[in-house]
Parts: structure tokens; C-alpha cells; sequence
């Protein structure tokens, strides 16, 4: 039986590629009929597509220096548009490639923390190949209180049983030591409460080394050091491939044996390879929200859609929250409302 059709909103405006190509990767996955897409972008940039509805939307605010402000005072912004729609209803949820600070702002002001939430994180499913792990927060807030740090490693852990079906996740804390007091006080206060967290399988604290082990499937940090993690990843992994296919082609010798290894490394190629993953997780908001690199291609695009509508499927906000409820975890206060500070787009 097919599969119930999801809406999903997508902001157009913000990709390094453009509205375009944006366009074309909602084309992509909307041509399986089980995910329809509302496009806020400029009308006059995309091409019309079956399952694709348009809306006008050419003002962007991906740019802006103060992303919180930029969101009040420019109500017909693609992303604000894009975000209203899944406060409303009449999507089930968000898909981003433009500003993660223009996204997370718009978030907050209209779809709304979830009840309970301190703040809403990142979560990115690092593709190593063998041991994926769930890496978070990556981008979302600059400075996090240990209460953060555990209320991020509940949310991690959820969506590792919703999607990923990965029955008691272990859950690690990144550090610069696997001892308990290693870190900053902030790690270490958090560590002690994770450590007695009840239904968490915490595995203590993990060094950067810890990436490939398999030591882990939730990595908890905040989102500056997380942002740089995840960046360094990435571009270490995109040079070592640079440099294996340098050297396959630096002789006839190796030319001749790179073919031999051709089929390998185009699989290990695929299985590192970010656009495959379709972005990061926004958890914490009572919506969904998926934020892909702003340098992702169309295929990169339709892979967050579908990203999205799998997480909507799973009911990952609702899992998520009754985890935390289960755990004690959620906030018993009121916060002052304030966007936390974000870092660049992950």
C-alpha cells in the first residue's frame, strides 16, 4: 500500500546553487507521488513541475547580519513564508538550504520551541561508512548550560530509535578526554547527570578519535565546536578521496589499477558522501525542520525532502518529547525568549 502523501515546505532562496536547482530536487522528489512540495522562491527563476506548487516569494534574508530581527521585520521573506506554512498546517514540515540562523529564528517565532525544551539542536547523521553515528548539536547554539548538553543527548537518542530503529543508542558526550572530569565545567556537569540519566545508555565521554569506532551512535557537544567537527570531517574526507584519485591517475601503473578499484572507492564515494545523507535534523521545535548544506545539488535537495517526510513518518517530535518526559529532562521554568546564537550553516 502507498504511503500516505506528506506536504513539505521548501525555501527556495539562500543555496549556493540558486532557486533553480532547488527547484529541480523538489521536482525529484515529488515524482514519486508520496511527497507534494510548497516552493517559496522567485516564480520568475523556477520551472513548473507535477507535485510542485509555487509560491512567489523572491525576498530573501539568508544574508542578513542579525537573522532574529530580519525575521520580524520581513514578514514576506521565502523562509518565513516557508516556516508559517508548517505553523499553519498546511505543511507537515520544513526543509531549509538558505541560512540555518534565519531558519532557526523563523522557527522559534512561529512553529514554537516544543513544551519543555531549553533549545532546539542540530542533529546531523554523520556518514561514516560502517558506523554512522548521530552527531549534535552541529550548528544551532554557540554557548549550551550542561541541562542543554542532556537535553540533547535524549533528543539524539530518540531519533536514533525513531529513524534508525537502533534499539538503547549509546550516547557519548566529546570532549579532549574519556575521564569524566575532562572538558569544560559545562562537559563535566553534564556528564555527571548523564551518567545517572534513567533508560540513556551513556558511554561516558569520547575524544575526536572516537569518529570510525563505532564507540558511539549519539555524539553530544555544543554547536560551535560541533559545526567545526563536523567541517573538518568533511574536508578531510573530500581531500583524502582528492588525493586517491590523484594518485590512481599519476602513472599508467596506476591507472591500471585504479580501474581494479574503481567499482570500491566509487561505493566508498557514495556511502561519505554528504548529499546522501540530505542535511541535518532541526529538533526541539514542535514541527520538524531539516536544514541541508546550503552547497547541496538538486539530488542533495530531494534526498532532504525525503529526509523530512521520513522523519514525519516516524514522529520524531512526539518521540523525542516523550523520551525527555520519561527521563525528567524537560525545562520546569520559562526561559527568557531569545534566539540562541547560531554559527554558519552546517
Amino acid at each position: 500500500m502507498a504511503a500516505e502523501q506528506l506536504t513539505i515546505a521548501l525555501d527556495a532562496n539562500g543555496a549556493d546553487a540558486g532557486p533553480a536547482e532547488v527547484a529541480r530536487g523538489a521536482a525529484l522528489a515529488a515524482a514519486g507521488g508520496e511527497i507534494r512540495v510548497i516552493l517559496f522562491g522567485p516564480h520568475a527563476e523556477i520551472a513548473p513541475s507535477p507535485g510542485v506548487e509555487v509560491v512567489d516569494a523572491p525576498v530573501s534574508i539568508a544574508k542578513a547580519a542579525d537573522p532574529t530581527r530580519a525575521v520580524r521585520s520581513t514578514p514576506d521573506a521565502s523562509i518565513v513564508q516557508a516556516v508559517r506554512a508548517v505553523a499553519d498546517g498546511r505543511a507537515d514540515a520544513l526543509v531549509s538550504g538558505g541560512s540555518t540562523g534565519a531558519a532557526l529564528a523563523a522557527g522559534l517565532f512561529h512553529v514554537k520551541r516544543a513544551r519543555g525544551i531549553h533549545r532546539p539542536a542540530l542533529a546531523v547523521l554523520v556518514p561514516v561508512p560502517g558506523r554512522p553515528f548521530l552527531l549534535l548539536d552541529c550548528g544551532a547554539n554557540v554557548e549550551v548550560r550542561p541541562e542543554h548538553l542532556v537535553q540533547f543527548a535524549h533528543m539524539g537518542a530518540a531519533f536514533m530509535e525513531a529513524v534508525m530503529g537502533i534499539a538503547r543508542p549509546r550516547v557519548a558526550l566529546l570532549s579532549n578526554g574519556t575521564e569524566p572530569t575532562k572538558g569544560t565545567e559545562d562537559v563535566v556537569a553534564a556528564h555527571a547527570a548523564l551518567a545517572g540519566a534513567a533508560g540513556l545508555t551513556f558511554a561516558g565521554n569520547v575524544e575526536g578519535f572516537a569518529v570510525g569506532t563505532g564507540e558511539a551512535d549519539v555524539i553530544v557537544t555544543d554547536g560551535f565546536t560541533g559545526n567545526v567537527f563536523l567541517k573538518v570531517m568533511e574536508g578531510t574526507a573530500d581531500a583524502l578521496l582528492r588525493a586517491v584519485r590523484e594518485a590512481a591517475l599519476s602513472s599508467a601503473r596506476a591507472k591500471a589499477g585504479g580501474l581494479l578499484l574503481k567499482p570500491a572507492l566509487g561505493g566508498l564515494r557514495d556511502a561519505i558522501d554528504p548529499e546522501a545523507q540530505g542535511g541535518a535534523f532541526l529538533l526541539g521545535l514542535r514541527r520538524l525542520g531539516v536544514v541541508p548544506h546550503g552547497s547541496f545539488g538538486a539530488n542533495g535537495i530531494a534526498r532532504a525532502l525525503e529526509l523530512a517526510a521520513r522523519g514525519v513518518r516516524s514522529d520524531v517530535p512526539a518521540r523525542t518529547h516523550e523520551r525527555l518526559a520519561a527521563a525528567g529532562a524537560l525545562r520546569r521554568a520559562p526561559e527568557p525568549s531569545a534566539a540562541p546564537a547560531t554559527v554558519p550553516d552546517p
